[in-house]
């Protein structure tokens, strides 16, 4: 069964990245940025095929932009995969792990700014946590396909295999010390919790440093993918000063 990612950027970016491509679906008569799809499709060999623009509609009531791409089930990488491409690369590994975090736009807005700031790869668990589908591929402008996604059983587990990596493990939440005290330029893992309920108790337990991002304002926290961000680009901050 093949899933959909559908939009300009999104589309292109998959036929950028190493993704499996089955078809392309096209809106009759449309000019524009439509036409570099064309091109690249048609140099890939792909089979496209040009439909109304209520054919397209019919398959996803959301903004298509007149593309719809049907790709392959979404291919997750491994842990593994993640720290061997840190290493490829002569980094200190920098990961980002959510865990719970059920809201596929902010899965796609933090994929987006992870695959920006240089991170290595994002960890989620298999359970109690939204996956990557044509949401997630349209929030995240299709960084999805150029930053390895894990799924793991074990989310407590897998942190504390990576810490054996020599990873430090910091956790946000609202009870933590101020980040801007503590050293993040090495090897990381940055543990960030569900919408909701922010960090689940065994998770939280096993980091080894809790971290939060001081509020000057009435409104006492971020977003969760706002507050990825902060954190991600303090990390890239850090490294730049060592």
């Amino acid at each position: 069964m093949s899933d959909i990612i559908y939009g300009r950027n999104p589309v292109m970016e998959a036929l950028e990245g190493d993704i499996k491509i089955e078809s392309l679906m096209i809106q009759e008569g449309l000019e524009g940025s439509i036409k570099k799809i064309i091109v690249k499709a048609r140099d890939a060999n792909l089979r496209i095929k040009y439909a109304g623009k209520r054919e397209l509609d019919h398959i996803t009531d959301s903004n298509h932009q007149g593309v719809i791409a049907f790709i392959e089930t979404f291919n997750y990488s491994s842990v593994e995969d993640i720290l061997s491409r840190a290493d490829s690369l002569g980094e200190p590994p920098f990961i980002i792990i959510l865990d719970g975090m059920e809201d596929p736009h902010n899965l796609g807005a933090i994929t987006r700014t992870a695959e920006a700031a240089g991170s290595h790869g994002i960890i989620i668990p298999r359970n109690r946590s939204a996956t990557v589908t044509e949401t997630v591929v349209k929030t995240s402008a299709g960084a999805v396909f150029h930053i390895p996604v894990a799924r793991v059983t074990n989310l407590v587990k897998t942190i504390t295999e990576i810490k054996k990596k020599g990873l430090w493990v910091y956790g946000l939440d609202m009870d933590g010390t101020d980040f801007r005290k503590e050293d993040i330029s090495g090897g990381v893992a940055l543990v960030i919790g569900s919408e909701g309920n922010g960090l689940s108790r065994l998770v939280k337990e096993k980091c080894d440093v809790i971290i939060s991002i001081p509020m000057y304002g009435k409104i006492n926290s971020l977003n969760a993918s706002n507050a990825a961000a902060v954190i991600m680009y303090e990390v890239i901050r850090q490294r730049d000063d060592f």
